[in-house]
């Protein structure tokens, strides 16, 4: 495979994982505050993602892929609320394990990661349109 072929097939499977990365993010913030139904219920748990280098054999290009999805199992928030519907008998309330601060950075640094290579990818488009126009006015 040529190496402008290459750095576009990278960057794309980098455009899929921060994609997915961001996706995931969004769920976290938006479940911030989902707390559990009854009781002592447990609320929405953070998710989590991780890379991995993926071999394209066919190509013989080392990419990244999403690896694993899991959740963090850190300790949930209590706050007291006792008319809460999933107080337990102390009035305590199980909220998620969610840090908008962390998720935030998250979502900044995924972005960023987006970002760069959208712009490894436009770069070699634009590499390609140069070389195809010098090939057309050599002739």
């Amino acid at each position: 495979m040529d190496p402008l072929s290459a750095a576009s097939k990278i960057a794309g499977s980098g455009l899929e994982a921060q994609s997915t990365r961001l996706r995931i993010v969004s769920e976290n913030i938006a479940n911030a505050r989902t707390t559990g139904d009854t009781p002592g219920a447990d609320p929405y748990r953070r998710k989590t993602i991780t890379f991995g280098e993926v071999m394209d054999a066919s190509r013989q290009v080392d990419l990244v892929g999403v690896k694993k999805l899991g959740v963090d199992n850190s300790e949930f928030h209590e706050e007291f609320d006792p008319n809460h519907p999933a107080a337990d008998e102390r009035g305590m309330v199980k909220t998620p394990n969610v840090n908008l601060l962390i998720e935030m950075a998250d979502m900044r640094e995924a972005n960023r990661s987006y970002d760069a290579n959208l712009q490894v990818i436009k770069q070699t488009r634009e590499l390609v349109a140069s070389t195809i126009d010098l090939l057309k006015s050599g002739q």
